[in-house]
């Protein structure tokens, strides 16, 4: 469908998106969000008017009619705007277009853009729940199958499946989808994901059949380790329900739903574990098992179960897939049964083996991020919380039994591992070639909108280790690590909830992790440290320090996108956290928290890091409050901050000598950039820290939440150079120092060699990657104008550093700030999206000037250096010259 434009224009509306999906399937959402953008280089190039119609006939969508919404002609900019048409019906296919004015009033029409409904009630289900049993201990994936039969001829067919496990559907022998671990983790017993699948080309008129194979995922928890999944409140044998809604020519449908008259059977699958691993038995495999030819005689009955909760609903956010697939950089082979893969780079995913041999060898496939001097797998930095009552389930170590049938290939189907090494060992000799093994990267497939380059080298190793790290640890989910934990620290994730925004499109993961936070939620408003959880870290772990995910996610997600639905969401939940803080913290101090984990040698006060984080949540919820006319919860968080705020300095800040605490980086870097020194304090607390770190040799001396603070105290406090030379060391304690001793993501300890708390693909060090686009690039969100409708363009040209770039797509679209050094020169180019303006605020020395033909305002802001602001760019391209 081409893109209609009436009137001589070079403006294209694009990138529509549904609940910031793309032409999406089975959502519930009664007010689905549509946004889309301005493809327009021209200066100035901006909506006047927008004209959203909606209609369920795409033929009379094109004719200009919108038989379910006509939204009318809006005068606004706006590009974010909900469905205020007809209630939507279920199983319904929506066709939807907008109509924008362009800056010179010329009209312009999108392509038309689909969303689906999908169930829209718990009512509207017509299967049944069935398994195989009731029997946690069972421990052999079950198959589930149904043949059926139709004379029609098809129109369209919708298969919509929710589950207590994980799943993979096949229909005529073809698997549905390229999503792995479907559906994403929740607290089962509190809300269940349910997804849906277009299956019209693989039904077929005549025989079909329908397959279903279940994993046991975090629903049945059959490996032990600290947290006592095993002993989860929801846990039980997998279980599904299934309704398939076909449509026929002569205007009929059906629905082919799970029930009795399924047959069940156990699979070659003789072991899954999320956590551990997967084995598998190629001699128990049952050649054409989901097709509609196959003899299922030998098959049981399956039984009913209950739901295992009330709260079934759609799973609309990006899946998990296999993303990447990475061949084998190295093979040593040790012995004719004993070889060592090396992908080259540490990841999150599942190896894929091609090999053959007698029936019956047994293959164990030890998944490593090192090795020991031997060269064999070295699993001791990631094991270490696994707690294995018998030595069946070897941690990261899938197990294959082969079926001698020729040429054989495994891929892991409901397990996922963090490696970079994969050791196979064999019960026989085997020959195996560098190429009969692959990595495949997993993780949710989130769009990437961020990029950076710089001319320095070990920059953007890290950059890519960053994001590398942060992919690794998303899975439906923000994790702390893919191996050892799988948890969802929240304190790991706020901290990187930054990085990750800036370089990926993940709002759909977070309004689905916010949704398990209120699932968590005790009545109380503690939250537990991990999300999702079977009820460990309501006692440990937790505290403002680590659960202000409630506030700060929201947060950013509003800054970045300029949507408030998750701020309202979330209100009453983070309402009810703040008032738990606020009446076991009377004095407006809290010693509830972490504190700065894993510093590299310095212990800040716990009080300390969680009263400021107390602070930082109760002064966004006062924000959120003003934002949505509270005016009288306002006024009271507001109080309530500025409480906080006396009693911090009055406790921690020496007025005298501008030091807080005992002066440590993060002691002054937490306040400074969480907004707690004084105004009239901020410069003397700024050059205290610098003069800190200079006595530290310009290296860290933090742990986690100083890191997120220290980067960014300094550079927007007049001391970008300094935190350059932090970001940009390459000895030890640095992110430098990884990239010089091979890593390719981001550890979870300074020292490389560390006794405890070493996995080597962590997030939670993760704030360099979004310090990049702000402390250097200066590309930072409006609060008053969030989503990027004004972009604030606050660069810093560091010593020692020749060149930078970074783009970010924001949702008006690309931003770029790019500068490089010619000569005495600075070349500064930047690129404010249609539909946008921007703020440039340049820091230079005091002889630097700009061209003339900016009204700038001046501002001194150190005896070496002054501010220039810009202010109010329309969109296009512009180039400044500093010298």
């Amino acid at each position: 469908m081409n893109q209609l434009i009436l009137g001589n224009t070079p403006c294209k509306v694009t990138a529509l998106r549904c609940e910031y999906l793309a032409n999406p399937l089975g959502i519930d959402a009664t007010s689905p969000r549509f946004t889309w953008q301005l493809a327009d280089i021209r200066q100035g190039a901006k909506q006047k008017a927008y004209q959203i119609s909606v209609n369920t006939d795409s033929m009379a969508l094109s004719k200009g009619t919108g038989n379910e919404w006509n939204s009318g002609q809006k005068n606004t900019s706006q590009t974010l705007v909900s469905y205020q048409g007809k209630s939507l019906q279920a199983f319904t296919k929506y066709f939807w277009r907008v109509k924008i004015w362009d800056k010179d009033g010329q009209i312009v029409q999108s392509e038309i853009a689909t969303f689906e409904t999908g169930m829209m009630n718990m009512g509207n289900w017509q299967g049944a729940w069935i398994s195989d049993s009731r029997d946690v201990n069972i421990k052999p994936a079950p198959y589930f199958r149904k043949a059926f039969q139709t004379n029609k001829q098809i129109v369209s067919a919708r298969a919509y499946i929710a589950v207590a496990g994980l799943y993979e559907l096949y229909i005529n022998g073809e698997k549905i989808s390229n999503h792995r671990l479907d559906p994403m983790y929740t607290r089962f017993d509190r809300r269940t994901l349910y997804v849906t699948h277009d299956v019209t080309k693989q039904l077929q008129t005549g025989k079909n059949a329908i397959g279903v194979l279940l994993g046991n995922g975090w629903y049945n928890h059959q490996s032990t380790a600290v947290w006592y999944f095993h002993e989860a409140p929801w846990r039980g044998r997998p279980t599904f329900c299934m309704d398939i809604r076909v449509k026929y020519t002569d205007g009929t449908s059906e629905v082919i739903a799970s029930g009795k008259d399924w047959k069940t059977a156990l699979s070659p699958i003789i072991f899954n574990s999320i956590y551990t691993a997967e084995h598998y038995d190629a001699r128990l495999e049952q050649a054409d098992w989901n097709k509609a030819n196959f003899d299922d005689k030998n098959w049981k009955d399956v039984i009913f179960r209950t739901a295992p909760s009330n709260n079934i609903v759609a799973q609309a956010l990006q899946p998990i897939r296999n993303v990447e697939e990475i061949s084998s950089k190295s093979l040593n082979k040790i012995n004719d049964t004993t070889f060592v893969f090396d992908l080259g780079r540490n990841i999150s995913g599942v190896s894929k083996i091609k090999v053959s041999g007698k029936a019956g060898t047994i293959l164990r496939l030890k998944h490593a991020e090192r090795l020991y001097p031997n060269g064999r797998a070295d699993l001791s930095n990631i094991d270490v919380h696994y707690r294995p009552t018998d030595d069946k389930d070897p941690f990261q170590t899938d197990i294959i039994t082969l079926s001698g049938r020729g040429e054989e290939s495994f891929m892991p189907h409901f397990n996922y591992k963090g490696f970079q090494y994969v050791e196979v060992t064999s019960s026989e000799p085997i020959e195996l070639k560098k190429e009969s093994l692959s990595g495949y990267f997993m993780h949710s497939d989130v769009p990437a909108v961020g990029k950076v380059n710089t001319s320095n080298p070990t920059i953007n190793k890290i950059w890519t280790a960053t994001n590398n790290a942060y992919l690794s640890n998303l899975f439906g989910y923000p994790t702390d690590c893919p191996q050892r934990e799988k948890n969802g620290w929240t304190g790991d994730a706020h901290i990187a909830s930054e990085t990750g925004l800036y370089n990926f499109d993940g709002i759909t993961i977070y309004e689905k992790w916010l949704a398990d936070h209120r699932d968590e939620q005790q009545t109380n408003g503690v939250l537990p440290s991990i999300i999702p959880t079977d009820g460990w870290g309501y006692e440990w772990g937790n505290g403002p320090d680590w659960t202000s995910t409630i506030a700060i996610i929201p947060w950013n997600i509003y800054l970045f996108y300029g949507d408030t639905k998750i701020l309202s969401d979330n209100y009453e939940n983070l309402k009810r956290y703040v008032n738990h803080i606020e009446s076991i913290s009377p004095n407006g101090l809290t010693t509830w928290g972490l504190g700065d984990w894993v510093p590299v040698k310095s212990k800040t006060p716990v009080e300390l890091t969680s009263s400021a984080y107390y602070f930082v949540d109760v002064t966004i919820l006062a924000k959120t409050a003003k934002l949505f006319d509270k005016t009288a919860d306002f006024e009271k968080y507001s109080t309530l901050a500025e409480k906080i705020k006396t009693a911090f300095n009055n406790k921690y800040f020496n007025k005298t000598t501008g030091i807080y605490g005992s002066g440590f980086q993060t002691e002054l870097s937490v306040p400074l950039y969480w907004g707690l020194v004084p105004e009239e304090f901020k410069a003397k607390v700024a050059n205290n820290l610098a003069k800190r770190v200079e006595a530290d040799n310009n290296h860290l001396d933090v742990g986690l939440l100083g890191t997120k603070a220290i980067l960014n105290a300094l550079s927007e406090n007049g001391y970008a150079d300094v935190a350059y030379k932090i970001a940009s060391q390459e000895t030890f304690p640095s992110w430098g120092w990884w990239i010089a001793n091979g890593a390719t993501t981001l550890f979870e300890n300074w020292p490389i060699d560390a006794k405890s708390d070493i996995s080597m693909n962590h997030i939670m060090f993760g704030e360099i990657g979004a310090w990049l686009y702000k402390g250097i690039g200066g590309i930072k969100p409006d609060v008053t104008q969030a989503g990027f409708k004004n972009i604030i363009l606050a660069p810093n040209f560091v010593e020692n550093l020749n060149a930078f770039e970074a783009s970010h797509d924001s949702p008006q679209g690309k931003i770029i700030s790019s500068w490089k050094r010619e000569g005495k020169k600075i070349v500064y180019n930047i690129t404010i999206p249609a539909n946008a303006t921007a703020t440039v605020i340049l820091n230079v020395k005091l002889n630097q000037h700009i061209q003339k033909q900016y009204l700038v305002e001046e501002k001194n802001t150190s005896p070496t250096h002054k501010q220039l602001k810009i202010n109010t760019l329309t969109s296009g391209s512009y180039q400044f010259e500093i010298q």
